[in-house]
């Protein structure tokens, strides 16, 4: 029997006031975006006519898509397929490096992190919402969700944690509205020292202790900043100081905003965060009426069937919330009358699901047939070495949970496949000869009766050379040369 009941109207007041303070702190710091000075804000500048276009917001329609589609739980491989088909057109930095890896033929979670040095920025951080709203009052379930988007593209990395910290926060606003609750129950679903859970200690600590806001945004600075403005790190505590030092929905934006750096990217997570904390009642009409309700899609984005408004979105988010809830026999229903129990705290820290996340193996392949999800685990990077022997394992599950069967791997003429014997899970010994091209590496496997064939990428040396850190897939050619550090990025000139 579920543990809390959720009043279905004020769910979904929560759910609509969500995306609507989404677009609302997305449009007030999109003119800001990377500026590293500070701002002195106190309302929209310039005053928009209508929300400004957002990857915050679009990539999350698309995974909203997706779950329609293909149903609850997720897979991974399924992200992977839905990414090249509808947010190819995207380059920037994490965005760019998920599309070459793609295209390559690697898939997440090894796509998430392979030559990808933007790991740690704020591109999966901002799609925390959609795992919220279908997971409401649960938060592990909630982090768990975001774990496998953000697979997709900052695997093992600072942005995975900041996903799951807000996914966490905003499922447990559901049901409280404290904010130093809130954060608590967000850290205990990442790991304590990863920097995204020490930033956010330390701008609680500032808080707690009396250190003037502009002087806590200079401590989160000096120690958590980098080159690069869109660092999750530093634009996380941004985010936590606008929660704990504002005084009013407008002004916790403007003091999150204010701080500089990923702005459109901190007032969006905070806008929506706020939404959920207080519903539509808490989001004053000189907010809202610039914004409108209407979606404005970023010009990378591929419309699959995406919601067109704010009352679209809210009904078809709301649909899911309603199939996860009776897919995964969660703690949470739905009904005409709300009730919580007296001990929701224990309920909300508990973060099983969370950690079970995190320890998932990132070095490895995923692909999807029918019911069945198979894993190739490269147990290294996806690059194999001419006549080094490299131990691979296979893992497959099914609705999430990890199922038996039996593998047979199949490799191109002249590679070499020996089994592990006795190995558990199955396990196998590769070895290539020299050869300049990706190979593929094709899995086998039944379970319980259920067959499938999966296909895996492996790349030669020669296909994956490194790639210079800071500087975006779309910059770099092969026979470039990175002279100087700017205050942007990489000087780049052709070598001769």
């Amino acid at each position: 029997m579920a543990a809390i009941v959720l009043n279905r109207k004020e769910y979904l007041d929560k759910v609509y006031a969500c995306w609507l303070g989404k677009n609302i702190g997305g449009t007030l710091g999109a003119p800001y975006e990377c500026k590293k000075y500070t701002h002195d804000l106190t309302y929209y500048d310039p005053v928009p006519d209508k929300s400004a276009p957002n990857d915050d917001l679009d990539l999350q329609l698309v995974w909203l898509v997706m779950l329609e589609n293909e149903g609850l739980p997720p897979r991974l491989a399924t992200f992977g397929r839905y990414w090249k088909t509808f947010l190819h057109k995207y380059p920037w930095n994490e965005y760019g490096f998920c599309n070459r890896n793609l295209a390559r033929g690697l898939t997440p979670p090894v796509s998430g992190w392979f030559e990808n040095c933007f790991v740690d920025e704020m591109g999966s951080p901002i799609r925390s919402e959609l795992w919220a709203c279908i997971a409401p009052a649960d938060p592990q379930t909630a982090a768990s969700l975001a774990w496998m988007d953000s697979a997709m593209d900052h695997a093992g990395g600072e942005g995975t944690h900041g996903e799951m910290f807000w996914a966490a926060v905003e499922s447990a606003a559901f049901v409280i509205d404290d904010p130093v609750e809130l954060i608590r129950i967000g850290l205990a679903m990442i790991p304590p020292a990863c920097n995204i859970s020490r930033v956010i200690r330390e701008a609680l600590w500032c808080w707690r202790h009396g250190v003037r806001y502009d002087d806590a945004r200079e401590r989160i600075t000096s120690i958590y900043a980098t080159e690069q403005p869109c660092h999750a790190a530093a634009n996380h505590g941004f985010t936590v100081l606008g929660l704990l030092y504002g005084a009013s929905f407008g002004d916790k934006l403007c003091k999150t905003v204010n701080c500089g750096y990923d702005t459109d990217c901190t007032g969006a997570t905070l806008g929506a965060l706020l939404g959920i904390m207080g519903g539509t009642a808490c989001i004053p009409a000189a907010w809202s009426r610039p914004v409108g309700t209407r979606i404005v899609l970023h010009p990378f984005t591929i419309d699959c069937g995406v919601p067109k408004t704010l009352k679209e979105l809210t009904a078809r988010t709301g649909r899911l919330a309603g199939q996860l809830a009776a897919e995964t026999g969660s703690v949470v229903s739905f009904g005409a009358t709300q009730r919580v129990p007296a001990g929701v705290l224990s309920l909300l820290h508990r973060n099983e699901k969370a950690f079970a996340a995190l320890r998932q193996d990132v070095r490895c392949g995923s692909a999807a047939e029918g019911l069945v999800e198979v894993f190739l685990h490269y147990n290294g990077d996806p690059v194999l070495q001419p006549g080094v022997a490299r131990r691979m394992a296979v893992t497959a599950r099914t609705r999430g949970r990890e199922v038996p069967g039996t593998a047979r791997v199949r490799v191109p003429r002249g590679w070499h496949a020996e089994p592990a014997r006795g190995a558990v899970p199955f396990s196998f010994d590769l070895v290539a000869p020299a050869y300049t091209a990706p190979a593929k590496i094709v899995v086998d496997f039944n379970a319980s009766g259920v067959a499938c064939r999966a296909a895996f990428t492996v790349l030669s040396p020669n296909d994956a050379q490194g790639y210079p850190n800071i500087v975006r897939s779309s910059d770099w050619k092969p026979g470039m040369k990175i002279n100087t550090w700017s205050s942007r990025k990489p000087s780049i000139s052709f070598s001769k």
